[in-house]
């Protein structure tokens, strides 16, 4: 069957690099506001930006997505309403979400607007694409991880629009489930602030490397098969880039979708998009080759040959023009410097060019080039139309928030514990706990044997926990796995991610995890909706967030080792004990699980002390995970000691608790 010509969808951060992808043949554009999203440092569009943006899209038959896709905190609750008021008004083509509460407040209040689900949803199999359908989700925009088969059998499953990423910049860890830059300091992917830990060196065996650093995503190869699949959208990432960027890439796979014939030209347009070494990650299968030695962009012209007062020259072989954008790296402390080439000679394949800054540059720096002005675009709109957000009046928006509430009774204080591996079972006494939650591994749930009298005796305090990531190929397992746990009387299931609920017998008791994210009383409330029993608040949540809850039937996580890197993607690390350490002299832990790379801190995040207080503030559910740890006696009764008297546990940290998630 003939598939329709797929979309080409490309980033604008700014007013120049929107009139770049409209130039350069966009057939969309997704761009960010000031507030929720996941590019918080772009300059994004103000109101009128915006309306601006629509008028001049609209006269090109130009589609305009609007990036909402961070998690929202309870507070902002009110602002997200002024927002969706806005973008309803301004007739936005669609908006791309994280949060399942900003959902439920969409399909609520504002039946009009077409949802997309990001990437940060973490849909990477047909469960997750048929879930999204069943809640009148328009697209699903794919996790990048998956294989060329497993897209295929998903594409031709799918009832609903598919949207991948085709072009630009790879996160190391699933998208949505990286929580580093947050461990680090506060700084949350999930809110738009990522400080890219992955790009960072640390010290293997004494050695300095990357262990993290991806290559540039780039599917120009599989163009041809992934149209013939029917994607809906071939997306471009690269909201921080420049308009040069925008309009380069843009024009190459526009000139690849059209004029496949062409491939090869358009091949060479992309050797100059400036970006890192290329690869076509699990769609190509070349993930083996897929970390790179240097964090930066660019290409490298050379390095430092001489300095004399304002002028640098450097040889290379490689044409430079005037203007020129280049960095120049030191390459002792690895800090870079941006510079404009000025007056540029040439002279024997030495080149130099006037330096006036005040950085200090040194002779063997690296020189990269990173950029090349072909084209000039619109820095500012010419028409502005004059637009400012109405908040809608303060009476409404206490009803609203009122329409949120969960209505339940109080209930007695619960503690439950989650258990890795099959050990655990032999140092527990299931009396100290409410509920037992068992976390294994795919190849210890097929040998465990469920029709123990231990395990029968106690079924009703058991609960089954399905992992984060279920690759399509694997989903017949666990809907076999589920299914003879179910038959031995064990109907208690926590999920990694709602579209799991449909793995479950009707008759099961579905609770959902701390990877279903709860940072709101509107997803607290689409959850109950959902028929979720349980659920959980997010580890990197803070106490202020938390405080502002209506909904305090969630269960907070007390003590666990927060899985920082959750990845599809292998790495090595040459140490025996598989550690690593980072420039401030951390200590990170990398282990496997049912073939994900997973990374943990050297200290659980442990926040017992706080019971007292998180009980005054009327939550009364709490977890201890032991996941991560040798199973010990010693450690369950040190825990839950701590637990008991409302004592700190060391070592440990607070993550977020206190200091606060930005």
């Amino acid at each position: 069957m003939h598939q329709p010509k797929p979309e080409l969808l490309l980033p604008a951060g700014n007013t120049e690099a929107f009139y770049a992808a409209l130039e350069a043949g966009a057939d969309a554009i997704y761009l960010g506001m000031r507030n929720f999203n996941a590019r918080g440092r772009a300059t994004n569009f103000s109101e009128s930006h915006l309306l601006a943006a629509l008028q001049e899209a609209k006269k090109r038959k130009v589609k305009i997505y609007v990036t909402l896709n961070t998690v929202i905190k309870n507070k902002e609750i009110d602002d997200l309403l002024d927002v969706l008021t806005f973008l309803e008004r301004a007739g936005v083509d669609a908006i791309i979400i994280q949060d399942w509460g900003l959902y439920y407040i969409a399909r609520l209040r504002f039946p009009k607007l077409v949802i997309h689900a990001s990437t940060q949803m973490g849909n990477h199999n047909s469960l997750g694409v048929d879930f999204s359908e069943q809640k009148k989700i328009a697209r699903v925009i794919l996790a990048r991880e998956l294989t060329m088969t497993e897209l295929t059998n998903i594409a031709g499953r799918s009832k609903t629009e598919l949207e991948l990423f085709v072009h630009g910049a790879l996160c190391y860890s699933f998208s949505g489930l990286c929580f580093f830059s947050s461990y680090l300091g506060g700084r949350g992917a999930n809110r738009g602030l990522c400080a890219q830990p992955c790009r960072r060196i640390y010290q293997d065996n004494q050695q300095s490397k990357f262990l993290f650093n991806l290559k540039d995503n780039q599917q120009l190869p599989n163009l041809e098969k992934l149209k013939e699949l029917g994607i809906r959208s071939l997306k471009v990432e690269g909201r921080m880039k420049s308009a040069d960027y925008v309009f380069r890439v843009a024009k190459a796979y526009r000139m690849a979708i059209d004029h496949p014939e062409k491939k090869a030209e358009a091949e060479e347009l992309l050797k100059l998009d400036f970006g890192r070494e290329k690869i076509a990650y699990f769609l190509g299968k070349d993930v083996k080759d897929g970390i790179t030695d240097t964090s930066n962009t660019g290409i490298s012209i050379g390095f430092i040959k001489t300095l004399s007062k304002d002028k640098v020259m450097f040889e290379s072989t490689t044409e430079m023009k005037e203007g020129d954008r280049i960095r120049i790296r030191n390459v002792k402390d690895d800090s870079t410097v941006n510079v404009k080439l000025r007056d540029l000679n040439l002279d024997d394949d030495c080149y130099s060019f006037t330096f006036t800054g005040q950085e200090k540059l040194h002779v063997g720096d690296e020189l990269f080039w990173v950029g090349r002005r072909e084209q000039r675009f619109p820095g500012k709109f010419a028409n502005l139309p004059h637009a400012r957000m109405k908040a809608l009046p303060y009476g409404e928006k206490k009803k609203f928030r009122q329409q949120l509430l969960i209505k339940s009774r109080p209930s007695k204080s619960r503690l439950f514990i989650r258990v890795d591996q099959p050990d655990w079972l032999r140092k527990l006494r299931m009396e100290e706990a409410d509920g037992v939650i068992l976390s294994f591994t795919r190849k210890d749930l097929e040998s465990f044997d469920f029709s123990l009298r231990f395990i029968q005796q106690n079924k009703h305090k058991l609960y089954i926990e399905l992992p984060k990531f279920i690759s399509e190929e694997h989903l017949d397992t666990y809907r076999k796995l589920v299914k003879k746990i179910e038959t031995q009387g064990i109907r208690q299931f926590f999920i990694s991610h709602l579209s799991q609920k449909l793995l479950l017998s009707k008759d099961s008791q579905v609770s959902s995890n701390e990877n279903v994210y709860v940072y709101n009383d509107a997803a607290a409330k689409m959850l109950n909706e959902t028929q979720i029993r349980n659920f959980c608040y997010p580890l990197e949540n803070d106490f202020d967030n938390l405080k502002t809850m209506q909904n305090k039937q969630g269960i907070v996580l007390l003590h666990a080792y927060p899985e920082l890197f959750y990845s599809r993607m292998p790495v090595q690390v040459a140490n025996d004990d598989n550690q690593f350490v980072d420039d401030t002299n951390k200590t990170f832990q990398k282990t496997n699980k049912d073939g994900i790379t997973v990374v943990t801190p050297d200290f659980p995040v442990s926040l017992l002390q706080y019971k007292s207080q998180l009980v005054k503030e009327g939550f009364s559910n709490f977890m201890i995970d032991l996941s991560h740890e040798k199973p010990s006696k010693h450690i369950i009764k040190k825990i839950l000691t701590k637990y008991r008297f409302s004592e700190q546990y060391q070592p440990s940290t607070t993550f977020n608790f206190k200091k606060g998630l930005q």
